[in-house]
């Protein structure tokens, strides 16, 4: 009889006689598949059973009878749990400025001032850049004293018409008189109309020229400084650029199957939005302010904005985040530990502890939070459930649970069973 001894494996067989067969003994600790399914005093088939095998032990016996010989596994094990668990959903979110505005000049005139430092933060009405504007108020000057002479003019020509009137009454002015003062009145009137539009037009240019931040925000680097030609038109060079930090959106692409869930939630008012940023461990909480008004038909997603308070510019636009959707709370769901749950050919399933016998449980999972797996059915919520260990387990398998420390149970003596076998 050799024995061929592979750490705490053992295997004996009949020397000599391996073509007409062979007898296969094992000791020590269990042993992952395949090995597991070779039972316990089993002769393996072959064409003739030697005389040298006589005293081995008998073969059959089914699976049962070969997990009772078995040696326990050790394993940890972990209550399955019902507590309140959250609805959500993780995505990479996008920052995104709420307001991003281009900064141009209207009009074509020298850059005389920068009132603005690079990268600073600037609120609405800010002056940003000054611009040459000597020539239009000049032209504003001229066409004010237009109005005052006109003004003028109308006072003259109001008393004309007074005199006028005044004549007719006692019949000494011809009516051609009266008719020609009113005429001179109401034209100097008009006059003072049209000049005085024309004063606002110009003050409304004179404007262009003070070029103010048009709303509150993180303004860029200048483009240009003093000394340059400011230039009109689309085709022009942009000034500078200013994102609206606070508030700030976070856009993510979400899969189509939430929508529903999603609209109901934001009508019961308890959709609950979190982002943190790449690299800046702080989260915000924010609300979800637009819903994309069509489904993205090639990757079947829709698009969402939420929207955050960013006082302490927490969030940058550009940058890559993480977002968490919280749609609910479940009161009352069943959990495991993430590691308890297996998957096999015929789904999930874990292996459930009972009088320290394994049994495998098919399970539907629902979901995964954090660290632990929302059981939509197959569980309870009173079972004990195998967390280490669990890959040496077969259906019927006998278990030890390890001790405080990760300490395991003594090894099995293998010289006793060698000779036993023997």
């Amino acid at each position: 009889m050799a024995v061929l001894t592979f750490g705490r494996v053992a295997l004996f067989s009949a020397a000599g006689v391996l073509a007409a067969g062979a007898f296969l003994h094992y000791t020590g600790r269990p042993v992952p598949w395949p090995l597991d399914q070779v039972p316990y005093g089993k002769v393996i088939p072959g064409p003739a059973k030697p005389a040298a095998t006589a005293s081995a032990p008998a073969a059959g016996g089914n699976n049962r009878s070969g997990q009772a010989n078995r040696p326990p596994v050790t394993i940890v094990t972990a209550k399955v749990e019902r507590r309140p668990m959250p609805v959500r959903i993780d995505a990479i979110g996008t920052v995104q400025a709420i307001s991003t505005v281009n900064i141009r000049s209207r009009v074509d005139s020298q850059i005389m001032a920068v009132e603005f430092r690079d990268g600073a933060m600037v609120n609405k009405g800010d002056v940003l850049f000054r611009l040459d504007s000597r020539q239009l108020e000049a032209q504003l000057r001229q066409a004010e004293a237009n109005v005052a002479r006109d003004k003028a003019s109308l006072i003259a020509a109001e008393s004309d018409l007074r005199r006028a009137e005044e004549l007719s009454r006692r019949e000494i002015a011809t009516d051609a008189r009266l008719d020609t003062a009113r005429t001179a009145v109401s034209t100097l009137r008009a006059a003072i109309r049209g000049g005085e539009a024309a004063v606002d037009s110009l003050r409304v240019q004179l404007s262009y020229y003070t070029i103010s931040a048009p709303v509150s925000g993180r303004v860029g680097v200048a483009a240009l400084k003093e000394g340059n030609i400011a230039k009109s038109g689309d085709s022009s060079a942009m000034l500078a650029t200013i994102n609206q930090i606070d508030p700030i959106y976070v856009s993510f692409a979400v899969a189509q199957r939430y929508l529903p869930e999603i609209r109901e939630a934001m009508q019961a008012k308890t959709a609950v939005v979190q982002a943190s940023q790449q690299g800046v461990g702080r989260t915000i909480e924010g609300t979800i302010a637009v819903i994309d008004n069509a489904v993205d038909a090639t990757t079947g997603t829709i698009q969402i904005r939420a929207s955050f308070d960013n006082p302490a510019e927490t969030l940058w636009p550009g940058a890559l985040g993480q977002v968490r959707l919280t749609l609910r709370t479940e009161p009352d769901a069943v959990t495991v530990p993430r590691e308890a749950v297996q998957t096999g050919q015929n789904g999930s399933y874990v292996f459930v502890i009972e009088n320290n016998v394994a049994r495998a449980r098919p399970i539907v999972v629902a979901r995964n939070v954090d660290d632990r797996a929302v059981i939509a059915s197959g569980l309870t919520g009173d079972e004990t459930v195998a967390i280490d260990g669990q890959l040496l387990l077969t259906e019927g398998a006998r278990t030890i649970e390890r001790g405080r420390g990760g300490q395991s149970p003594p090894a099995p003596n293998l010289t006793s069973q060698r000779g036993s076998a023997g």
